[in-house]
């Protein structure tokens, strides 16, 4: 039984027609374009020849198998041909970041060479304190922020696959059966293939682009991670700041119920005024105040940890505990050391990446499409004694798209592309002066406030000494209690401002220890090419 022609699928419908296609091959710097002519098969031909018995029907059918294997054989050639192609459009080169030689505040600051000691990882252990400890590690596992930025990563490696996917033919298979007459029954079998082959590089531009937007989103999650360890680290010290207020505040009751006592006494001996013992009154319920609001900021601080942990506020409660005084010892590097140490810079870094590709991308639009296709498969009466090999369908085809005329879209896109470019340049020199600002403003701070420290440190000596001669002048009755009061209120307000400068101190080493990107670098980026399959799957 003779195959039944099938118009209209590649050239095999259109009997002694000849095609031809070009395929641009680059040797080094070298192209060369060579022309490959591929006689199509004559399907009245082929159906008059199987139509003959015997051995005709054997050289039909070597003929039909010598076609396909051409036809297997044009992806393979044309793959070769290919791999040697470059993509076009620029590489990507990590532009002058703006930086000086060495940290403006440095002055006095351990510089870290080499950096065995710097904190890795869990940088809060160099604070020493086993609750901020305990905490922090449950930032990474149960955070929300984080585990979305999670997904964003694992959704970035799904479309490398998706981009990669473009570099193979894509192949699908049909099938039909029909029964009528006078033709009987008709069974068909075939599986047709297309594939645009990446002579110019786009698809190669565009996985590089996917691999760094992929990056970027490792980045932004060690970003996320490391912003959520701060801002955790920032709410436990106000935490701890305000429980020594508390502390401070409950002593300045007590004391100050020790004057209400005094003026009390004096008043009933008859050497104070009622209005000292009023005064007293006063001063104290002032103090009680104080020390109740003081709860609402440690109670929003408790808030803020337990949603940074992923909890709800009425899931946690951290016990109370005390101000640390101590700054830990931090090494500080070079300001171009911040270019592999901040997660920041480096999601800067692979942003820029990704947009130089899309320039590529957008370059191939200049250049032909080349692109095969084919279709194989058998059709014929299944019930029929000549039904079997001799029963072929098939076809294969070439095509290039070359734009004449759009307008100028291809030029406009490859101009917004590089302006796009441009602009993350822009964005990535920006996070670097950030990112020493960051580091600047922190070695200033804690500089300043520790000279403050003392300062402070000794006006509360000399503020309690005070204190405690002029109420001894008060009980012997050659002082007044104003001149109580105003040492007292004196004394409190020296104590709070030593508190508020340590815990802008304590706040500061952390601003400084994340500055300098906690422990990270650019080598704890993962691999995305060993995280995604070479060929995805179907």
């Amino acid at each position: 039984m003779a195959p039944k022609e099938r118009p209209g699928r590649g050239w095999a419908g259109q009997p002694g027609r000849e095609g031809s296609f070009a395929i641009a091959l680059c040797v080094h710097d070298l192209a060369r374009v060579t022309g490959t002519r591929i006689k199509i098969g004559e399907p009245s031909r082929v159906g008059a020849l199987l139509a003959r018995p015997g051995s005709a029907r054997e050289k039909a059918s070597g003929r039909a198998a010598r076609l396909l294997s051409v036809a297997r054989a044009a992806p393979l050639l044309a793959s070769v041909a290919c791999s040697g192609c470059a993509p076009v459009g620029p590489n990507f080169e990590r532009p002058a970041a703006i930086v000086s030689p060495e940290f403006k505040e440095i002055k006095g600051w351990k510089i870290a060479t080499p950096r065995a000691n710097e904190p890795k990882g869990e940088w809060w252990s160099v604070f020493h304190d086993p609750e901020l400890d305990q905490l922090m590690r449950v930032v990474s596992v149960s955070n929300q922020t984080i585990k979305a930025d999670e997904a964003n990563f694992r959704e970035a490696l799904a479309l490398i696959n998706e981009a990669r996917a473009g570099l193979f033919p894509t192949v699908n298979g049909t099938g039909s059966a029909t029964r009528g007459l006078p033709a009987g029954t008709n069974l068909t079998a075939e599986a047709t293939g297309a594939w645009t082959l990446d002579v110019w590089g786009q698809v190669r531009r565009e996985i590089e682009a996917q691999q760094a937007g992929a990056e970027t989103n490792a980045a932004i999650l060690a970003n996320t991670l490391l912003a959520a360890q701060s801002a955790l680290g920032l709410a436990y010290v106000t935490l701890r700041e305000a429980d020594s207020l508390e502390d401070l505040l409950s002593r300045t009751i007590e004391d100050y119920k020790r004057s209400v006592t005094i003026t009390q006494n004096q008043y009933n001996a008859g050497t104070a005024a009622k209005s000292d013992v009023i005064t007293a009154q006063a001063q104290l319920l002032n103090a009680q105040a104080a020390l109740i609001a003081a709860g609402v900021t440690r109670a929003q601080s408790e808030h803020a940890i337990a949603v940074l942990m992923g909890r709800p506020p009425a899931g946690l409660s951290v016990p109370h505990g005390t101000l640390a005084t101590r700054v830990p010892s931090v090494p500080v590097g070079l300001p171009s050391s911040l270019l592999e140490r901040r997660p920041d810079v480096a999601a800067a870094e692979e942003t820029m990446r990704e947009a130089n590709a899309q320039i590529g991308v957008a370059f191939a639009g200049y250049f032909p499409a080349v692109s095969l296709s084919g279709l194989i498969g058998y059709s014929g009466n299944p019930f029929a004694t000549e039904f079997g090999a001799s029963n072929p369908v098939w076809s294969i085809g070439s095509s290039l798209a070359q734009p004449l005329f759009n307008g100028g879209l291809t030029t406009a896109q490859v101009e917004a592309a590089r302006q796009t470019y441009q602009a993350d340049v822009a964005t990535y020199r920006e996070t670097v002066l950030t990112a020493v600002q960051q580091v600047e403003d922190a070695l200033s701070g804690i500089r300043i406030l520790s000279r403050e420290v003392k300062v402070q440190a000794e006006d509360v000596r000399i503020s309690r000494e005070a204190t405690q001669i002029t109420l001894n002048e008060y009980k012997a009755g050659t002082q007044a209690f104003t001149a109580v009061v105003t040492a007292e209120t004196q004394q409190l307000s020296a104590e709070e401002s030593l508190l508020s400068t340590q815990g802008q101190l304590q706040a500061d080493a952390v601003n400084l220890i994340v500055a300098l990107g906690g422990g990270w670098t650019q080598s704890m980026l993962p691999d995305v090419t060993a995280q995604t399959s070479a060929i995805p799957p179907h």
